[in-house]
């Protein structure tokens, strides 16, 4: 299992939301500083989220984005946040991005996000941010009815490089993971599954690595709060996700 550790900007500066809720965050300074420690350690991949372009649909900080791509190379960069059409995606890709995470878009045109991944195959990936199983929009503002299992199921035949599932409820609360929502997750679909949200240790990225469900694993878990805050260290949280068992 893959380490993906995240990158939250709002107005070009890192922050970390407590349960996707813009009125409460803390912020830590540089995003290209703080990316650029985590490839220092090791990861294979860092997590960027333009929080801002999430709310509005415009790529604000489309510079932030290009300057932690240079910063962190050869580290592969996954970017979510605000893409809602074709040019978005295109222009995130052509910044040097190596998977662009679709939101929004993917709940409401889901065609259209099928059809992308076609166009650029395993370099899309469909975010399922939920609240009680139901997926949230607009940055976590807005509430949808779409349920998860639909979702995956919209997205079965299409060649999407993962989908990031955050339990909304879970994140930056360091509570823990939802290891029975992301079991289901696991035997719903056959495409690759990043957990996201409510990792507080080593142990949360432990029990993550080594869960199985329909003979699948996790590909990664994306972990935000818990890196930022130093409850968790980074070479820890590398080593948690490939356990010896």
């Amino acid at each position: 299992m893959e380490l993906f550790p995240a990158v939250d900007v709002i107005g070009g500066t890192a922050v970390r939301l407590v349960q996707g809720d813009f009125g409460r965050r803390s912020d830590y300074g540089d995003p290209v500083a703080l990316a650029r420690r985590y490839a220092a350690a090791g990861v294979a991949w860092i997590h960027v989220v333009d929080l801002d372009a999430a709310r509005s649909g415009q790529g604000a900080n489309r510079d932030v984005v290009a300057a932690v791509v240079r910063a962190v190379d050869p580290v592969a960069v996954q970017v979510g946040g605000g893409v809602r059409r074709t040019e978005d995606a295109e222009e995130l890709l052509g910044l040097g991005v190596s998977r662009v995470v679709l939101g929004t878009a993917a709940v409401r045109r889901p065609a259209w996000a099928a059809e992308l991944a076609q166009r650029h195959p395993g370099r899309i990936a469909v975010g399922v941010d939920h609240r009680s199983g139901l997926v949230s929009v607009a940055g976590w503002e807005e509430q949808g009815t779409v349920s998860v299992e639909e979702m995956l199921a919209r997205f079965a035949d299409a060649p999407v490089g993962a989908f990031v599932v955050t339990d909304i409820g879970r994140d930056g609360m360091l509570g823990g993971p939802d290891l029975q929502g992301l079991r289901s997750v696991l035997v719903a679909t056959e495409h690759p599954v990043l957990a996201s949200g409510g990792v507080s240790g080593a142990a949360d990225l432990r029990a993550l690595a080594t869960m199985q469900a329909g003979g699948r694993r996790l590909a990664g878990a994306v972990v935000g709060k818990a890196l930022v805050d130093g409850v968790l260290d980074i070479e820890e949280a590398i080593a948690a996700c490939a356990p010896s068992e």
